[in-house]
């Protein structure tokens, strides 16, 4: 079974959470063009094809407990399943900013469920590379308000404000899956390949996600949609099913669960730069401040 060295581990927990804010940010023309259900269980369904050769059982692994094949199913519905429906509906009854403040949350929250339920020692320089990330995540969303202040109609304003209870509780009930995810995660790579958990836990996604993207496959113009969109509705999946599990659960094989969260930070910002480099949109001195502060946060879980 690989076991990456130390420095190896850390660059897969960075590329992994830096791959999520690209197909986050690329996923905005799939959540345009397909129903969010549907659009799931597509990703789940292309992913399971390309990942049926990693469901077997290595030589190198026993047979799965009782205790595992419930962690697994726990994996896939906190960390697919339950947070995919938190945050893409918390973000449409709350402000982008709102969320990403929230959001800013993970790293902390990573560290006190690996602190309760893992018995992880957290030493102060995590904690303050921890800080830094929350900050730097905190400007990061604040240096939107503005703009977004002018950017949205006044009566999805009056929406927003209405809902924006319900909306900050469903993005922190994100931020407590993607904990959960971590955690659970850490303790899967005990018993599992990062291949097989990458296989079952899509596996499981298929299987919650297909009566409701059933049910929309049914009655959807399939013939309407471009072609561009398959194709990156192709690599969305290669890329949140595949790609971005098999690297964090090979981190998590050498990383503490508490560090590796520190790493979470660089999903906002792989977003917001892809969001310059391919979208087009701007970048300001205070998200520049804020990229600053929050690789600082990396550099610090980073050293030994």
């Amino acid at each position: 079974m690989f076991h990456p060295s130390p420095l190896v581990a850390r660059l897969c927990l960075a590329a992994g959470m830096a791959l999520v804010g690209v197909y986050v940010a690329l996923s905005k023309p799939l959540v345009v063009a397909l129903p969010v259900f549907l659009l799931a269980w597509l990703r789940f369904g292309i992913a399971a094809i390309a990942m049926l050769p990693w469901l077997k059982k290595p030589l190198s692994e026993g047979p799965l407990s009782a205790h595992t094949r419930w962690l697994v199913f726990l994996e896939s519905f906190l960390g697919n399943f339950l947070f995919s429906i938190c945050m893409l509906y918390g973000v449409s009854m709350t402000t982008a900013v709102s969320a990403g403040v929230i959001l800013a949350a993970i790293p902390a929250t990573v560290a006190l469920f690996s602190w309760l339920l893992l018995r992880e020692r957290i030493t102060l320089r995590i904690w303050a590379a921890i800080a830094f990330g929350v900050l730097g995540i905190a400007l990061l969303a604040l240096s939107k308000s503005e703009h977004l202040a002018h950017a949205i109609p006044a009566p999805e304003a009056d929406l927003a404000s209405k809902h924006q209870l319900w909306g900050n509780l469903l993005v922190f009930g994100a931020v407590l899956c993607e904990a959960a995810y971590a955690v659970i995660g850490k303790k899967l790579t005990g018993s599992l390949g990062p291949k097989r958990i990458s296989a079952l836990i899509n596996l499981w996604g298929l299987v919650l996600m297909t009566p409701m993207g059933l049910y929309l496959a049914l009655s959807f113009p399939f013939a309407s949609v471009h072609p561009g969109i398959w194709l990156l509705l192709v690599f969305y999946a290669m890329a949140a099913s595949i790609g971005t599990v098999w690297l964090w659960m090979t981190g998590l094989r050498v990383v503490p669960a508490a560090q590796a969260g520190v790493y979470s930070v660089l999903l906002p910002i792989a977003t917001a730069l892809t969001g310059v480099l391919v979208l087009g949109e701007s970048l300001g001195a205070m998200q520049l401040l804020a990229f600053g502060v929050a690789l600082l946060s990396v550099v610090l879980a980073t050293l030994t």
